[in-house]
């Protein structure tokens, strides 16, 4: 640990610690994971590592919202997916079992909002049903299914009818779910 510790400042190391829902250990880790897929050991606060180095993680590699948790947590400019050190620090401690309900809950409603448009509509909806069961031939939903199962989200969700789901409408169907905080994370 030696090592790994010397090449993160103890006053960023703090300072993470305080901004972050992780432990010490936990930000030393990733400072260890981020760097090795940076293929460089002198320390990754600079610099951005590309979406697809990124999706090389075990930890990423077969969820299927991959790439929108990428676009969600990079602060790139490029609106590349890229992440930098802190932006990864950010994904982990969201998806840390330490997250509180409100913040699991907010960054899951911007992963299914694919148009960014701050609403979940039909047309969200489908690509959040199509991430979670495929889009194989044998896996896709009929049109029939899909315009049922959206509906039925919908009645179940869109409490003042506009057709969308907002956040506070989506946060009020997370607090339903007992088990939405303990299986929303991702563990090095």
């Amino acid at each position: 640990m030696g090592g790994t510790a010397s090449k993160l400042p103890k006053d960023l190391l703090s300072e993470y610690q305080e901004l972050t829902f992780l432990t010490k250990q936990e930000i030393l880790l990733a400072h260890k994971r981020f760097s090795e897929l940076q293929g460089r050991e002198n320390g990754p606060y600079s610099s951005r590592l590309s979406m697809e180095k990124i999706l090389t993680l075990p930890e990423l590699k077969s969820n299927p919202f991959r790439k929108r948790i990428c676009h969600v947590f990079s602060t790139s400019d490029l609106r590349d997916g890229s992440l930098s050190f802190e932006d990864f620090l950010d994904l982990l401690s969201a998806f840390s079992d330490s997250a509180t309900l409100e913040i699991k809950s907010h960054y899951a409603f911007r992963i299914f909002d694919f148009d960014d448009d701050g609403t979940l509509d039909a047309r969200d909806l489908e690509k959040l049903v199509n991430c979670l069961t495929g889009e194989t031939d044998d896996t896709r939903l009929t049109v029939e299914e899909m315009r049922q199962l959206i509906g039925n989200i919908l009645e179940e969700s869109d409490i003042d009818k506009d057709g969308t789901v907002n956040l506070s409408e989506f946060q009020h169907v997370i607090s339903r779910s007992p088990d939405f905080v303990s299986s929303f994370k991702i563990v090095l």
